[in-house]
């Protein structure tokens, strides 16, 4: 497991995005041969998402033979609301790539059978050959996708009931009105992110602290669920400095004198106009 601290949201975003871009080109993506991202939603991978906008826009980096995987999206809700995870996918960052829209693959929480969905969601994940790199975030509370304290460790893509401090943590999305905020999602399931070939997980700001601390200085628990990635063979936990607030000051240090080493995953940042 590797902790990669930088100082703030800016840089750990950036650290993640140049991580991202290097597996993308590394991974010689080609016709019959795409690389396979899983991908989250929500405020913390914005930054990530705003620096891949930039090198594509660069001609640094395509997409084109990327498929993508998002880890879940709220039930009930229609397609086009504002709120919706497509929308937000959409908008905040596949309309910006060259990325196929067949290639975008997002549950659908209308589905007439919702199981079916998250059943063929799975099959769809395994025809593309797995997933190589699956980028995540975590809740107050230590969630990872919709996967809420108490679930099953080895758990698949499926519906969830949302913990309430979920619930209030997205009323800021929907005017503050608990009344809105969908109460169900389709979420992948900590085993689906665990068969990833890769994990790497956002954790960003105080408010996330104590689930750091719980993700890696803790024994694995169904009660938060990202500590399970402790027994990935290959997690990265990128984080910013308020993030690692609770954790002890030998962990800390530990981790940053790694840095040397992390940082040459992502220095020199690799150029699709050089494979080229």
């Amino acid at each position: 497991m590797r902790l990669v601290i930088l100082d703030d949201y800016d840089l750990a975003s950036e650290w993640a995005a140049k991580y991202i871009c290097n597996r993308i080109i590394q991974f010689k993506p080609s016709q019959g041969r795409y690389f396979t991202l899983g991908l989250p939603t929500g405020s913390t991978p914005l930054g990530c998402y705003k620096k891949l906008i930039e090198y594509h826009k660069n001609g640094d980096l395509s997409f084109k033979y990327v498929k993508t995987f998002n880890m879940d999206e709220y039930v009930g809700l229609p397609r086009n609301h504002p709120e919706s995870y497509h929308s937000y996918m959409w908008n905040k960052f596949f309309k910006h790539i060259d990325i196929d829209p067949n290639n975008a693959h997002i549950l659908d929480g209308n589905a007439p059978d919702l199981q079916a969905e998250c059943d063929a969601f799975e099959k769809k994940i395994e025809e593309a050959g797995g997933i190589d790199l699956f980028v995540g975030g975590i809740g107050p509370d230590g969630h990872i996708a919709f996967n809420e304290p108490g679930s099953s460790l080895a758990s698949r893509t499926r519906l969830k009931t949302l913990a309430m401090d979920t619930i209030l943590a997205n009323a800021k999305y929907f005017d503050g009105d608990l009344s809105k905020v969908p109460t169900m999602a389709l979420t992948v399931g900590v085993g689906t992110v665990m068969d990833a070939r890769e994990v790497m997980i956002l954790i960003t700001g105080a408010h996330k602290a104590f689930a750091l601390y719980k993700a890696i200085e803790e024994g694995v628990s169904h009660m938060w669920t990202v500590s399970a990635f402790q027994q990935h063979p290959r997690t990265i936990f990128v984080c910013d400095e308020d993030a690692t607030l609770e954790l002890r000051v030998k962990t800390v240090k530990y981790f940053k004198g790694l840095m040397h080493v992390h940082n040459k995953l992502v220095d020199p940042l690799y150029s699709m106009k050089e494979e080229n």
